[in-house]
């Protein structure tokens, strides 16, 4: 048996930019094991996985390391494979069933929305080692279920900061996002996200990132609207939208920029 696999560039609209994610829409079920080792294969940042249900889409995401709860390029990824490769038509609605419960997606044109769960933050004590592992001087650090939100004064810091992905690793959390308001004026904000204990030292283009960063930003810049960039070195841009309560909406582009058979298995 052949099993199809589409690699999406998420989060922009220029092949080798964004964020690359492989997409699998099954043919026959698998199981996690399976799923793991096709993700370490594919050695990208999110392998994703989808099985149809009547009512939608099963869909689970794995690092090359791990399995994750939430990933933001790989549901835009699938999405859009599941319009350009004809299981849905592009007035209707995808429909994940996922560990972090029903995420839908919807095509507006050359944009795709995603409706995810905000992702609130709690200020904590910066911890020593974290502006040590990161080399930037922190403003205020953030903690919530990703792992650390930290603000920096400068946008500059952002771009060109290099961190220690040793010592990063040896932190009590999954994932750190370091983030400014973007001094270029092009954007509302810029960051960055680092997940080396995920198997990620940095992820491009990181939609859970934007839950976290969505609320965040509101409480800062009073408005609920934002348009972000991910500032890696493949750069990605999100349109991003809080309603204010517990829902956020990220809007990015995507491009296919392979087709293959996984052919023993």
């Amino acid at each position: 048996m052949r099993q199809p696999i589409i690699q999406v560039d998420a989060f922009t609209n220029t092949p080798f930019r964004g964020n690359p994610a492989a997409v699998c829409v099954l043919n026959a079920s698998q199981d996690g094991d399976w799923m793991q080792t096709v993700a370490q294969e594919m050695n990208l940042s999110e392998t994703a996985f989808l099985e149809k249900r009547k009512d939608g889409f099963n869909l689970r995401w794995f690092t090359p390391t791990i399995e994750v709860p939430l990933c933001g390029h790989a549901t835009l990824a699938s999405a859009h494979v599941l319009w350009s490769e004809g299981y849905l038509s592009p007035n209707e609605v995808a429909r994940f069933h996922t560990q972090s419960g029903l995420l839908m997606a919807r095509k507006q044109g050359d944009w795709i929305e995603l409706n995810f769960p905000a992702n609130p933050v709690q200020t904590i004590v910066v911890p020593p080692e974290l502006e040590q592992a990161l080399g930037v001087p922190i403003k205020s650090v953030w903690h919530n279920s990703l792992g650390y939100l930290v603000e920096v004064e400068a946008a500059e810091s952002v771009r060109q900061m290099q961190p220690n992905i040793a010592l990063l690793k040896t932190l009590p959390v999954d994932g750190v996002i370091v983030t400014s308001q973007d001094d270029r004026e092009k954007y509302d904000f810029i960051s960055r996200f680092f997940a080396p204990a995920l198997g990620v030292d940095e992820d491009p283009v990181t939609g859970a990132a934007h839950c976290c960063l969505a609320p965040f930003w509101r409480s800062r810049l009073g408005k609920d609207s934002f348009l972000a960039y991910q500032a890696s070195t493949r750069g990605g841009v999100l349109k991003v939208r809080y309603d204010g309560e517990s829902r956020v909406f990220l809007s990015g582009q995507a491009v296919t920029v392979l087709r293959g058979e996984l052919v023993s298995f």
